[in-house]
């Protein structure tokens, strides 16, 4: 069973930037990034095949955020520019063996959670 470890997160003014990371103790076929803000549904981000480094993104991920991968540590990144009040949320990392790694649906291994606040 892959195990995921998130780092990263924290307070950062409007306008600022962060880079969340995410290691995984073994490969899987996709890896991906979702969001949960207060009182809301969990969102999907942004997604990254290992095997050809592919990217997929979600509307919300879109522009300002940029998921990438570091093979040889098995880890994703997940940067995140020019945030905005309203992409305060606990961010989870995810992972899956699933072909379909577009759909958020597959990811069935989850990373902890850390939290990004984003002061106005």
């Amino acid at each position: 069973q892959v195990q995921l470890v998130e780092s990263g997160g924290g307070l950062v003014q409007a306008g600022g930037s962060l880079r969340l990371a995410c290691a995984a103790s073994g490969r899987s076929v996709a890896m991906a990034w979702f969001r949960q803000a207060p009182g809301k549904e969990r969102e999907f981000i942004a997604a990254f095949k290992w095997s050809t480094s592919n990217t997929y993104y979600q509307d919300s991920g879109k522009g300002r955020f940029t998921i990438s991968g570091d093979d040889a540590k098995h880890t994703t990144y997940l940067q995140m520019n020019s945030l905005k009040p309203e992409d305060t949320a606990v961010y989870f990392c995810a992972a899956t063996f699933h072909d379909r790694w577009s759909n958020p649906l597959v990811y069935t291994i989850w990373g902890q959670g850390n939290q990004v606040t984003v002061s106005s």
